[in-house]
């Protein structure tokens, strides 16, 4: 054929030539072959995006042509020969999807250079064809959400299976093997990653097994070709032996890790580690003789390299990814804690009331201390700082009594809730069980908005008539007093938004806690006091055990305390700092200025009708703090745990069905309820 032919033909649609003039593809015309493929996948692909829940059909409808049309279905399977067998598929399954042990910022700084210049790939490798192929940047969508059964079809129609055992693909499979079996033995010798190791695998590592078995593999292949088939089984079974072990240990070491914290580049190595694993178990079921790659298999892998072609210079993915399992690390954290804060029994539900007056109690005390410090006349960044430092040492305060202060467990409980759906704990989610959970939540918020608003307003009163008493005159009166309370009203103010904004740094300051949390275990600050070669001079052992344990159990909260006291008293100055109309409203301090505000004014100058708004624009308050903070954090936590609530939607059903049948405990706990264990009387 001569170059003006070949140019020709390119130019003309190799499917309507087949169609209409009878035209035969070679196996050995890689290039006109690849061609044939970018045209007959064009023809699948949607005209927008948009609605790519086509495809479905078209890929039907393009199976249904190639059974009707034998002379496009030979085309077919020589142009999907040619590119399978001709090309390099090693790159495609070792590279593609797969992160480099080259560390996350070398990574990311590939990841950004691609975005401008696009990596060169050799025509040899099959990478380019899937890319020559599906060349727009969402192609990887519709390939996704076409289903797996209408693919399985279409490249069984294809003939796929006979490509498949060709002895060159499986070569390539094999080499493709030993290059991951010797990277996973590499990375499992990484002695930070050993430390999370069990016992019992750390004096016979199964990483470095596994890469023993798969030599053998090879060299038991090389030597017997497939002559002896049950002993190449046997061989293979022993890899997969050692693969489950491996998949194991890298349970077990995640778990560690939620015990004793983790690190960004300890998460790199794991998930290296994890994903290699993954691509192992697919290669060794595509070379033995007993689990053949079939055309499913093959279909999740199509449809992954895809995806990972076309996200590869992703760098929202490769921190959604990498940064997602230390989030996951920071949830499980806050998750054990939220655990205290949700009530399973009656008495639990009054203890929780309890520990929630005393932490209104000590609110009173720090609204008090703010409110006299609203009087000094000193410059605006200064006042935020007091102000700060007296939310800091209240909110400090109540975390070193055990008090409780309401709106801090949404940032806690919403970790414990998705836990119960947690995809890396449970196979099936018991999603009775989640809205039993979720029933537990409410009532214990309940309870300790109960707690804090049943001391906080008597208490602020008295305390505005005890200042009253003592000094003679009142702690706010007349037109600033009345601003006191307008500032909570619910459209007489911003204070609804206001109080969103103080749910974000709920938010903000839980995650905060959580990733202190997490880094003093991964560091053993614990163990370092006691080491320490000064400290252990001058302390002795037991009380530097007695200091390191507290700096590594109560540093994230001092941390996430500290950290919104000063958000919210720096929050109050924005405006006379910048001029920008900023404020957070936390309900707890509203309600004690709300108080002092009232008996500032006098019950007599406020209505009915008013005080009642009020009241409202707390309880608008009161649920902006929690919802905000609480969606905020139940997003990262099952995102983290690579939850999607659209797997789920019968969940909304069962829920509301709880609610039904049980519409009191969401508010109490239930009746005859004295353990723990009610999930069987709920």
């Amino acid at each position: 054929m001569s170059r003006k032919q070949r140019k020709e033909r390119e130019k003309s649609d190799l499917i309507e030539l087949t169609l209409q003039q009878g035209y035969h593809l070679s196996i050995l015309d890689r290039e006109n072959g690849l061609i044939f493929l970018r045209d007959f996948f064009g023809r699948i692909r949607p005209d927008r995006i948009s609605v790519y829940f086509y495809s479905d059909k078209k890929l039907d409808e393009a199976t249904h042509l190639l059974i009707e049309n034998p002379a496009l279905l030979n085309n077919l399977k020589a142009a999907l020969f040619s590119q399978l067998v001709n090309t390099d598929l090693v790159p495609s399954l070792t590279q593609s999807g797969l992160m480099q042990s080259q560390g996350f910022m070398q990574e990311l700084s590939h990841r950004i250079s691609y975005k401008i210049l696009p990596p060169y790939k050799d025509k040899d490798d099959f990478l380019y064809v899937l890319n020559h192929i599906f060349y727009k940047y969402s192609d990887f969508i519709w390939v996704e959400h076409t289903s797996r059964n209408s693919w399985i079809r279409f490249f069984e129609v294809a003939g796929y299976m006979d490509t498949a055992n060709n002895p060159k693909m499986i070569r390539q499979i094999l080499k493709s093997l030993l290059i991951l079996s010797y990277r996973v033995a590499d990375l499992g010798l990484n002695p930070d990653f050993t430390e999370y190791l069990p016992n019992e695998y750390r004096q016979q590592n199964p990483f470095v097994a596994q890469n023993i078995a798969a030599i053998d593999f090879e060299r038991l292949l090389d030597k017997d070709g497939n002559g002896n088939i049950t002993e190449l089984q046997s061989q293979l079974s022993e890899l997969e032996v050692f693969l489950q072990a491996c998949a194991t240990c890298i349970k077990t070491a995640q778990d560690n890790q939620s015990l004793q914290g983790a690190s960004v580049s300890l998460t790199y190595t794991t998930m290296i580690i994890e994903s290699c694993l993954e691509r192992l178990s697919i290669l060794v079921d595509a070379i033995s003789q007993q689990h053949q790659l079939d055309t499913g298999q093959f279909v999740d892998l199509f449809r992954l390299l895809v995806r990972n072609e076309k996200r590869k210079s992703s760098v929202r993915e490769l921190f959604s990814q990498n940064l997602g399992y230390v989030a996951y690390q920071i949830a499980e954290h806050k998750g054990h804690k939220g655990g205290k804060y949700i009530t399973t029994t009656k008495k639990s539900w009054f203890r929780m009331v309890g520990t929630a007056a005393w932490g209104g109690l000590i609110i009173c005390v720090m609204a008090f201390f703010k409110t006299l410090l609203h009087l000094l006349k000193i410059p605006p960044f200064w006042l935020g700082v007091a102000y700060s430092v007296n939310y800091s040492i209240g909110f400090v305060a109540i975390e070193e009594t055990g008090s409780t202060l309401a709106t801090k467990q949404p940032a806690f409980t919403a970790s414990a809730v998705a836990s119960s759906l947690d995809s890396k704990k449970n196979s099936q989610p018991n999603l009775y069980q989640l809205a039993v959970t979720v029933a537990r939540v409410m009532r214990s918020q309940n309870a300790s908005f109960i707690g804090n608003l049943m001391v906080v307003l008597p208490v602020s009163y008295v305390i505005a008539w005890l200042y009253d008493l003592f000094t003679g005159h009142k702690l706010v009166e007349g037109i600033h007093a009345f601003e006191m309370i307008e500032d909570q009203h619910p459209w007489h103010s911003l204070s609804l938004l206001y109080a969103c904004n103080a749910g974000v740094f709920l938010f903000v300051t839980g995650l905060l806690a959580g990733y202190v949390g997490n880094k003093m275990k991964y560091e053993h600050i614990a163990a370092r006091i006691v080491d320490h070669p000064i400290l252990s001079v001058t302390m002795s052992k037991k009380r530097l055990q007695k200091i390191g344990d507290y700096i590594e159990h109560h540093s994230g909260a001092l941390a996430g305390n500290i950290a919104f006291g000063f958000l919210m008293g720096m929050s109050s100055v924005v405006t006379l700092i910048f001029g920008l109309k900023f404020d957070v409203r936390h309900v707890t301090i509203a309600s004690a200025n709300v108080a002092f505000g009232i008996y500032g004014y006098g019950f007599s100058n406020l209505t009915g009708v008013y005080l009642a708004q009020t009241a409202l624009g707390l309880f608008g308050i009161g649920f902006f703090n929690f919802a905000v903070s609480f969606f905020l954090a139940f997003y990262v936590a099952v995102r983290s745990r690579g939850i999607k609530m659209r797997d789920y939607p019968e969940f909304i059903k069962i829920l509301w069905l709880y609610f039904r049948k049980h519409p009191l405990r969401f508010l109490f706990p239930g009746k005859g309820i004295k353990t723990g264990e009610e999930d069987t009387q709920e």
